[in-house]
């Protein structure tokens, strides 16, 4: 008697478990599913080809997104040539060469604090050190280097996790033939693990792409057209710091929805990008 009410309070609990975690997929998805259609609906209907292709005319009223999106492209090819080769390089001294392993836990933990760091304070170091300190006054390249160490923490500890999924049986193999460390990592360690850098690197994209507390005080506003060498050494506005701008400054609402959807659509791509690689490399591996 007593064990079949012992199993019918475990049915009950497992049933109302169930029950719980049911409501929490629904409301993930129905909060996504809103936030989602909700700006489509009200971005998509405001973008046009004159939009994406002109640039603003205070003169005439006319609004162009053009050097934002430029704007944008320059400022995460200038974030991930400069925090590509650092976090990786960063990484695999950590996992490969370190061998004092206090050292390695309080990088590891420096990393973990950097990445928690609200970006507002990268924004206000970054222009205290790099717009005032470096005269680099406010530019595109500012707003790089500070993205640089808001995505240093993300790109090396994704590579360190990816470098520790290779089996140490690999290396020992290489090292059996007469490999050399160097050889060893870039031969047969790397390309082992080269979708978990790969997806980091994607992910990187995304948080740089939606970053703009930091971009605020580093980068500045100005729409001007410029080419990538002259972009970096001015003052560029963002497609995020635009939305604000149109926002919250002009009250252009409809534009600033139009970027929205559009912000919306990358990142969608980016991550669906990301599942596709780390999708591939794996059904490579296990070819």
């Amino acid at each position: 008697m007593q064990n079949s009410k012992i199993s019918k309070a475990r049915k009950a609990y497992i049933s109302i478990m169930k029950a719980l975690m049911w409501l929490s997929v629904a409301v993930t998805c129905s909060l996504v599913a809103f936030l989602i259609i909700y700006v489509f609906v009200k971005g998509i209907p405001n973008i046009s080809w004159g939009l994406l292709s002109e640039k603003p005319s205070y003169l005439s009223g006319k609004i162009g997104i053009l050097p934002d999106i430029l704007n944008t492209v320059y400022i995460v090819i200038a974030t991930l040539l400069i925090v590509l080769p650092i976090g990786v390089g960063a990484a695999i001294y950590l996992t490969e060469y370190a061998q004092n392993k206090k050292l390695v836990n309080i990088i590891e933990y420096a990393a973990e604090t950097l990445s928690g760091i609200p970006s507002i304070i990268y924004g206000l170091v970054g222009m205290l050190f790099f717009c005032q300190f470096l005269n680099m006054k406010t530019s595109l390249l500012a707003g790089a280097l500070t993205l640089v160490i808001m995505n240093l923490p993300t790109i090396m500890r994704t590579t360190q996790e990816s470098l520790k999924t290779v089996p140490q049986s690999y290396r020992e193999g290489a090292f059996g033939l007469g490999a050399g460390k160097w050889r060893v990592i870039h031969t047969v360690v790397l390309p082992g693990c080269v979708d978990g850098i790969i997806t980091g690197c994607i992910l990187s994209v995304g948080r740089i792409l939606g970053e703009s507390a930091a971009l605020l005080f580093t980068a500045g506003f100005a729409h001007a057209l410029n080419g990538i060498i002259d972009g970096l050494s001015s003052s560029g506005c963002t497609l995020t710091v635009a939305l604000y701008v149109y926002a919250k400054e002009q009250g252009e609402f409809g534009i600033a929805f139009a970027i929205a959807a559009i912000l919306m659509i990358l990142t969608l791509i980016i991550n669906l990008s990301a599942m596709l690689v780390e999708k591939y490399f794996r059904k490579r591996r296990n070819v």
